[in-house]
């Protein structure tokens, strides 16, 4: 009454008897890494994108805004030069966000199209792998049941 159980002991024999492939666990982590390293690729080519369109639209607002704060003969001048200066900054702004607009659809449509090819991989390694672990289940129950 005394002697208590090897739980240890235990779990390893329970575990030992059912069949366990890592393989399937390493695929999973191969796919999955795989999948990381794309989507990653997607979001810095978007971010680089992106800041080259920052950048541009950055130095144009500056060379805009230098025409602004030169000296002008007439006060009349100065204010056709914040017209023209706030004409082109609405254009510039439009193109921007247009160009913003593009990147955002490119990196929409590129994830869309790596989580459907990465759910279509992963249903045909889950397919394998629920039929791989049924065949072996299905094995070591029969050589149990023939051990009885």
């Amino acid at each position: 009454m005394t002697k208590t159980d090897d739980m240890t002991k235990m779990m390893q024999d329970m575990l030992s008897a059912l069949p366990m492939d890592a393989t399937a666990m390493q695929d999973a982590f191969k796919s999955s890494a795989a999948l990381g390293e794309k989507l990653s690729k997607v979001a810095l080519e978007a971010a680089e994108k992106s800041t080259e369109i920052s950048s541009k639209w950055t130095k144009d607002t500056l060379s805009k805004l230098g025409e602004v704060t030169k000296i002008k003969e007439e006060p009349a001048d100065y204010s056709k030069a914040m017209t023209e200066y706030a004409s082109a900054q609405a254009e510039m702004v439009a193109e921007t966000m247009a160009a913003f607009a593009e990147v955002a659809k490119k990196v929409q449509m590129e994830t869309v199209e790596l989580m459907l090819a990465a759910g279509k991989d992963f249903s045909e390694d889950a397919s394998a792998a629920v039929k791989k672990a049924t065949e072996e289940v299905t094995a070591a129950a029969k050589k149990a049941t023939v051990a009885k």
